[in-house]
C-alpha cells in the first residue's frame, strides 16, 4: 500500500508518523492532505530519511537545491560536497541532474548518502542512452523514456520529475507563437525536440498509465515537470505553457486516482506582478496540488545575483499558493555552480521561504524573529548569532570589524539607539 491507501484507509505509517514530527503537526492534519492530494510526503518505501518533510498547503514552504554531473565536469566527489552542502545550510530536499559519466552509478551513490528527500530526472538517462549508442537524442526511443522512469525509481529515489505534460497541441502553439527564448527546460527541450523530429506524440504523455504504476511499486512520488515553463520574461504566461499546467491538472488527478503522490512544477521567469495570479492559477486547474516552482525568477538581467531575483519572486509566489521552492544559485544561467554557490542559493531561497511562513501565518514562524528582535534590544550578541539563518556568515562578518566596546557594532558605536535610555 501506497501512503494514500493508508490514509485513505484510516491508517497511518511511520514514515506519517515521522513527518508530523518533523512538521509540528498531526499525522491526521498529513492524512487528510495525502486523500485529497494537497500534501504530499516525497519519501520512497525504503529509503532511509533522518530527515523528512511533506509539501503542501497549510505547512511551511519547503526548499529543493540541485546539483549533479555535466558531460563537462564529472567529479562524483564535488557532486557529494554540493549535495552535503546544501543539506548542512538546510535544504529540504535535493535533486541529482546528472548528465556525465555512469549516471546509475552516480545516483546509487547519491541515494544511499543522501538524508533528506531526494528527486531526478530520468528523461536525462534517457538521451544518455541515445548517446551511449553514438545516436543524437532524437533517435531516443519510447522504451528509452519508460526505462529510465523504471530505473531511477528502481533505484529508490523519492520523486521524479517527468515531462508528461508536453503534447502536440502545446508544441502546435510554440510554433504559433513564437517565444523569445524558446524552451529552456533541458528535458522539455529533449523531449520537444523528439516530438518534432519523430512527428509523435509524447511517449510519457502516451503511456502515462505506466509511469503511474512504476512509481506505485516504490511509492515514488510524481513531480510532474514543467517542459514549458517560461525562461524569459516575456514568455511568462503564453497559451503554450497555460495548456500544459491544464493538462498537468488532469494527469495529476489520474495519479491521485491510482494512489500516487504528485506535485506540479512551476516557472521559470515571471514578472512581479505576473506572480500571484500564475500561483492561483495553478491551484485551480491542479485541484490544490502541492506546487513546486524554480523562482520565479523576475528579472532577466541579473545573472551572478540571480538567486537574489529568485528570492524576491519565490517569497510572492509562495505566499500566493507555492509550497516548495527550487533554489537558483548565483552560478545561474553562468556555469556549474561551485559548493559556496549552492550554500548561498539555499540561504536565499531559504529567507524566501521564512518570509512567506510570517506572511502566510504558520504557527511559531514568526517566533524566529521576535527571538532576535529581543537579543537586538539586549545587544545579547552570542543569541543574535545563534540565531542568525547563517551563524558562520553572521560570525564571519562582526569578527571582520569588531568594535572597541563590544557592547554595539562598528556601523554606530556610541551612537546605537538601542544602547540609549528607554525614553517612551
Amino acid at each position: 500500500m501506497t501512503l494514500i491507501d493508508k490514509a485513505r484507509a484510516g491508517q497511518s505509517d511511520p514514515r506519517i508518523e515521522k513527518t508530523a514530527i518533523e512538521e509540528n503537526v498531526s499525522p491526521s492534519v498529513l492524512i487528510e492532505g495525502l486523500k485529497n492530494g494537497t500534501i504530499a510526503i516525497p519519501w520512497a518505501d525504503g529509503h532511509e530519511l533522518k530527515h523528512a518533510c511533506a509539501v503542501g498547503d497549510g505547512l511551511t514552504v519547503k526548499v529543493n537545491a540541485n546539483f549533479g554531473t555535466s558531460p563537462d565536469k564529472s567529479d562524483l566527489t564535488g557532486e557529494m560536497e554540493k549535495m552535503n552542502r546544501a543539506i548542512a545550510a538546510g535544504a529540504d530536499a535535493v535533486m541529482d541532474l546528472s548528465t556525465g559519466g555512469d549516471l546509475r552509478a552516480i545516483r546509487k551513490e547519491i541515494r544511499d548518502a543522501c538524508t533528506v528527500s531526494l528527486g531526478s530526472v530520468p528523461l536525462y538517462e534517457a538521451g544518455h542512452m541515445a548517446i551511449s549508442r553514438g545516436e543524437p537524442f532524437k533517435k531516443m526511443t519510447p522504451a528509452d523514456m519508460l526505462e529510465a522512469v523504471r530505473l531511477h525509481v528502481e533505484d529508490g529515489v523519492d520523486f521524479v520529475t517527468v515531462h508528461c505534460g508536453l503534447t502536440q497541441r502545446a508544441i502546435s502553439y510554440l510554433k504559433e507563437n513564437r517565444r523569445l527564448c524558446g524552451v529552456v527546460s533541458r528535458g522539455g527541450s529533449l523531449v520537444a525536440n523528439w516530438m518534432v523530429a519523430n512527428n509523435r506524440e509524447n511517449p510519457l504523455y502516451e503511456h502515462f498509465d505506466e509511469v503511474i504504476d512504476m512509481c506505485r511499486e516504490k511509492d515514488c512520488t510524481l513531480s510532474l515537470g514543467d517542459a514549458l515553463r517560461p525562461g524569459a520574461l516575456a514568455d511568462a504566461g503564453d497559451r503554450a505553457q497555460i495548456e500544459e499546467l491544464y493538462t498537468l491538472g488532469d494527469l495529476a488527478k489520474r495519479a491521485l486516482a491510482k494512489g500516487v503522490q504528485v506535485m506540479i512544477e512551476g516557472p521559470g521567469h515571471v514578472p512581479y506582478h505576473q506572480i500571484a495570479a500564475q500561483m492561483q492559477m495553478e491551484k485551480r486547474a491542479c485541484n490544490g496540488a502541492p506546487f513546486y516552482v524554480l523562482g520565479p525568477l523576475v528579472t532577466d538581467i541579473a545573472p551572478g545575483y540571480d538567486h537574489i531575483g529568485c528570492a524576491i519572486g519565490g517569497t510572492l509566489a509562495a505566499t500566493n499558493g507555492a509550497n516548495f521552492l527550487c533554489y537558483v544559485t548565483p552560478a545561474e544561467h553562468l556555469r556549474l555552480p561551485d559548493s559556496q554557490d549552492v550554500h548561498d542559493g539555499v540561504m536565499a531561497a531559504r529567507i524566501a521561504a521564512h518570509a512567506a511562513d510570517i506572511a502566510n501565518g504558520i504557527p511559531g514562524a514568526r517566533d524566529w524573529d521576535d527571538k532576535m528582535s529581543r537579543a537586538r534590544k539586549a545587544r545579547d550578541w552570542d543569541t543574535m548569532l545563534q540565531l542568525a539563518i547563517d551563524p558562520e556568515l553572521a560570525k564571519r562578518s562582526r569578527a571582520k570589524a569588531m568594535p572597541k566596546d563590544s557592547d554595539v557594532c562598528s556601523m554606530c558605536g556610541e551612537f546605537c539607539a538601542l544602547r540609549g535610555e528607554d525614553y517612551l
